[in-house]
């Protein structure tokens, strides 16, 4: 192997929506002659359905901390497990890595949120360190921002609204609520516990903040800071997902195939969010009063939540987890029902596909605001007086969004302007290429 080429480790927290975008960009990376060595919990490890034999990336575990008995379904305790474990054995880890390979030792190690431990870890052996945001640039900008935020009397030393209102980062940014912020759903502790000082070491340790985004999709997000840097869409072409925690039902492909173009309503809400058994009913109407074929996502493991009874689902096709990529690319698939999660809305837009938005949490709602406000390739739903979304409100919205052809005319046209950002020329590309110089 030649000298000088740089080794990424990349340590992501694991949870599929971080997983995956930066398994891609480790793709990326190793496609352009890097070396990377991919961390991963023992837990994850044992979950990942393709082991990856034969990759061009090196795999490597930790413990969590956690025992067998426990789901990771609380992500804040996975969180804390890590932070308490994971420190004090990654120098050994890195140590290992460099003794296998002694002319490519590590030169810089890439954390997604959640993980920033590991660069202070990486700074004390002399390692350079990178974040990479599974959100997007403009959920960044709004946490970049607290300081000004808590300046500025919009939320208080907690986090916490002052009161509920809203507000503008920038001129060029949509509006955001105060009640919609990223962190409030993730519990009391978590603003200060865990935030504010990831922050503070992204600030001081991370060089590079890389966003899975593009300057043209959101170009308000990056003026707000010069570090925030975009080096997507991360896409890659027949790409097999090395990541998923779930087995995908590759059956819904050939299913797809049957179907006439533009005819099939994919619904899918990620890896996280988790429906009230009363909401999960009113979805399952809503899809038979459309009356049109459905490709539904529900994931393996939701316990509390049953198929009404007067369900048919006669027209429709449903999977515990789908290859999503090919499923939103695919030529029968009319319209995405999503939760609007950065990954779910990159590949949707570089797909073409109009959005009907239900945001759960976290930074959703600012992702929502971007698919219906700024970019117009979508439509929100709209909850009653119970907050219910109701079958009623989901035929509507889905005959409203397949019946408007300029939603459909900006979908095609923004999956150009996207997909145009990992040529050669572009910024993107271009960043990708100074973010590998430096690392050399």
């Amino acid at each position: 192997m030649q000298m000088g080429i740089p080794h990424f480790l990349a340590i992501p927290f694991p949870v599929q929506g971080q997983v995956n975008p930066i398994m891609t960009f480790c793709q990326v990376l190793a496609n352009r002659g890097c070396k990377v060595t991919f961390l991963r919990t023992e837990f994850s490890h044992k979950r990942v359905k393709d082991k990856q034999e034969g990759s061009q990336i090196k795999f490597v575990t930790l413990p969590d901390g956690l025992g067998p008995e426990d789901g990771r379904v609380d992500v804040m305790k996975v969180l804390y497990s890590i932070k308490s474990t994971m420190p004090s054995l990654l120098p050994k880890l890195i140590e290992d890595i460099n003794a296998s390979d002694d002319e490519n030792k590590i030169t810089c190690i890439i954390v997604t949120m959640n993980m920033g431990w590991a660069l202070e870890v990486g700074h004390r052996l002399g390692i350079k360190g990178a974040f990479f945001f599974a959100a997007s640039a403009a959920s960044m900008a709004s946490c970049y921002c607290i300081p000004r935020l808590i300046e500025d009397g919009i939320i208080d030393t907690d986090g916490h609204p002052t009161k509920k209102q809203e507000f503008q980062l920038s001129a060029d940014l949509p509006k955001m609520n105060t009640a919609d912020l990223p962190w409030l759903s993730l519990g009391k502790s978590f603003f200060t516990d865990q935030l504010v000082p990831e922050l503070e070491t992204m600030m001081k340790l991370g060089e590079w903040w890389l966003c899975n985004s593009s300057y043209d999709l959101e170009p308000g997000a990056f003026s707000i800071s010069e570090r925030l840097l975009p080096i997507g869409p991360l896409m890659i072409e027949n790409e097999s997902n090395q990541s998923s925690f779930w087995e995908e039902d590759t059956t819904c492909i050939d299913w797809l195939d049957h179907q006439t173009p533009q005819s099939v309503i994919y619904v899918s809400f990620g890896s996280l969010a988790v429906m009230d058994p009363n909401q999960f009913k009113e979805l399952a109407l809503g899809l038979d009063l459309i009356n049109k074929p459905f490709l539904w996502v529900v994931r393996p493991g939701n316990d509390n939540i049953a198929y009404p009874d007067e369900f048919q689902g006669a027209k429709g096709k449903i999977v515990g987890w789908a290859p999503q990529k090919k499923v939103l690319s695919h030529p029968a698939v009319s319209c995405f029902i999503s939760h609007c999660g950065w990954n779910s809305t990159i590949e949707g837009v570089c797909s073409g596909v109009p959005f009907l938005c239900w945001p759960f949490f976290s930074d959703q709602f600012l992702d929502k605001s971007y698919v219906c406000d700024v970019w117009k390739v979508g439509l929100g739903l709209e909850k009653d007086e119970h907050g219910l979304i109701t079958k009623e409100e989901i035929r509507k919205k889905v005959e409203q969004l397949l019946g408007d052809e300029n939603i459909k005319a900006r979908s095609s046209k923004l999956k150009e302007i996207a997909i145009s950002n990992m040529e050669e020329v572009a910024c993107s590309s271009k960043n990708l290429e100074k973010f590998i110089k430096w690392a050399k």
